[in-house]
């Protein structure tokens, strides 16, 4: 089992999104000592009964623990030896962070061997710094994760992080950057403030990413603006740490408890009014004339920025040429200005593992046993999401074969299963529906066609009108008004470029 399955797969049982840092700080460790009668102990007894505590109390409403190296380096080789026994104390169900902020490149094979191989941790901080090298060794563990450092909340720090100025800050050029180094499940970001101004900037630049904070317990009473400026478009992705003041109480467990139920509270009132909100915005009220449709979209792409989760996804494809300007023959027949081509996106990894993400998200609240990709545009895709979801593959074949098994459908099913079709983009709904009729023949169930870019157009009316008719639902991840208002604010379309795209979809 990889990190990021395991990870999500403890906040689902715990339904938590707690972390537990296990730092022996002697300081910290005194007054607790000395209530439960080991004052005349060594610290490493202490620390050892501790560690125990805090984990038996702990484990059913954590998600993962977070022990910081460098408190076990300083005790010498006991405390390795120390960290061993936490590695055994931890339950192995329960992903075990190793924080160490390591930034040293010569260093970074032999820690990597030790901690992922050795002591069997499942995760490790890094510090950026040093660019995409630091991360290499750790990536070449593929069941395993990094933790990228991008914000302390230290007051010393902020003059370097925030260089040159808060609208370009260093800080989000990190985020931006480390992304770039590994998938969503093999990287994650953390984030020291108590600020929910520099959570909800990070959010914006990383919205596939899980974010762990640090330092949020300055000001407790912030911990609702926290969870919103940090949480993901699914209401997860932030991964949130028990306060250390709370780990040497006598009621660990009962507080913690109470501070699981308090966050996922919040968590159900943010995602209630994101679902008014949405309910609400989308509402398209048509305009009476082609140029008032231009101009109603084009105002669209004056947006504030932040609004849209997704933005960096369609910069990112149109940047590696995804979207293309020229005179182009459509699969309908007609000639317009614009191409979208999406098969590049299987050749870019990191840009392939978006993509399904916001699939993903598309398809959350959609109920199917089975994916099914329609051939052979979509196949890579509908693999990629079978593997993300662990939900099983088939596909209907586009040409029956002479020889051998003769399958119309490929793949394991049976009869009843129920069937979401992801295809790439819609044109006129042919190729879906004779792949539907295909699966419905051997006994399969559709009910939802989910495909990633809705031209908008007659065309795309047509066709889910043909798919409505039929008694199937057609779900779009992104639309090209959508598109076009995130490019035109990224400035990689010019006003006129905005409105022969529009115009042209609108043809479609």
């Amino acid at each position: 089992m990889g990190f990021f399955i395991q990870l999500t797969d403890a906040m689902a049982d715990r339904q938590s999104l707690l972390v537990t840092g296990l730092d022996p700080n002697p300081e910290m460790l005194q007054s607790w000592a000395a209530r439960r009668g080991l004052a005349g102990r060594s610290f490493l007894s202490q620390a050892r009964h501790w560690i125990k505590t805090v984990i038996d109390a702990t484990a059913p409403h954590v998600c993962a623990y977070k022990p910081s190296l460098g408190f076990y380096q300083a005790l010498g080789p006991v405390g390795l030896e120390l960290l061993l026994e936490v590695r055994d104390l931890v339950p192995r169900d329960l992903p075990l962070i190793i924080d160490s902020k390591h930034g040293d490149l010569n260093s970074s094979s032999a820690l990597a061997q030790y901690l992922f191989r050795e002591l069997g941790a499942d995760a490790v901080t890094l510090s950026p710094l040093a660019g995409q090298d630091i991360a290499a060794p750790f990536l070449l563990y593929p069941d395993k994760a990094v933790v990228m450092t991008c914000h302390s909340s230290n007051l010393a720090a902020r003059q370097i992080q925030h260089y040159p100025n808060e609208e370009t800050p260093l800080y989000l050029r990190i985020v931006r950057e480390t992304q770039l180094w590994a998938t969503p499940e093999q990287l994650l970001l953390e984030v020291g403030t108590s600020d929910p101004a520099i959570l909800a900037r990070v959010r914006q630049e990383a919205p596939e990413r899980f974010l762990i904070l640090r330092s949020l317990w300055g000001e407790e009473e912030r911990l609702e603006a926290m969870l919103h400026a940090g949480l993901s478009e699914a209401g997860d992705g932030l991964l949130l740490p028990l306060p250390q003041n709370l780990l040497v109480e006598d009621d660990i467990g009962e507080r913690s408890a109470r501070l699981k139920q308090q966050i996922q509270q919040s968590r159900q009132r943010w995602l209630a009014a994101r679902a008014v909100a949405g309910d609400c915005c989308s509402l398209w009220l048509p305009a009476a004339t082609e140029a008032g449709e231009c101009g109603a979209e084009l105002a669209q792409a004056h947006r504030p920025p932040q609004s849209d989760p997704l933005a960096s996804l369609i910069v990112d494809l149109f940047d590696i040429g995804c979207l293309l300007f020229g005179e182009y023959v459509q699969a309908s027949g007609a000639v317009f200005n614009y191409y979208i081509d999406l098969r590049q996106i299987i050749s870019d990894p990191n840009l392939f593992h978006r993509v399904l993400h916001a699939y993903a998200s598309a398809m959350a609240e959609l109920a199917f046993d089975r994916i099914a990709g329609i051939p052979y545009g979509s196949l890579p895709t509908a693999t990629g999401l079978s593997l993300l979801l662990h939900r099983p593959l088939i596909y209907p074949r586009k040409e029956v074969k002479a020889h051998g098994a003769r399958r119309l459908i490929e793949g394991d099913f049976e009869d009843g299963d129920l069937v979401v079709v992801v295809d790439d983009i819609l044109i006129t709904g042919g190729s879906v529906l004779e792949g539907i009729a295909k699966l419905e023949s051997s006994g399969l169930v559709v009910n939802d066609v989910v495909v990633f870019i809705d031209h908008g157009g007659d065309h795309d009316r047509q066709a889910r009108e043909r798919l409505a008719a039929a008694g199937y639902r057609c779900h779009a991840v992104l639309d090209i008004a959508r598109i076009t208002a995130v490019l035109h604010r990224a400035g990689r379309l010019d006003d006129a470029q905005v409105t022969t795209l529009l115009r042209d979809a609108r043809l479609a």
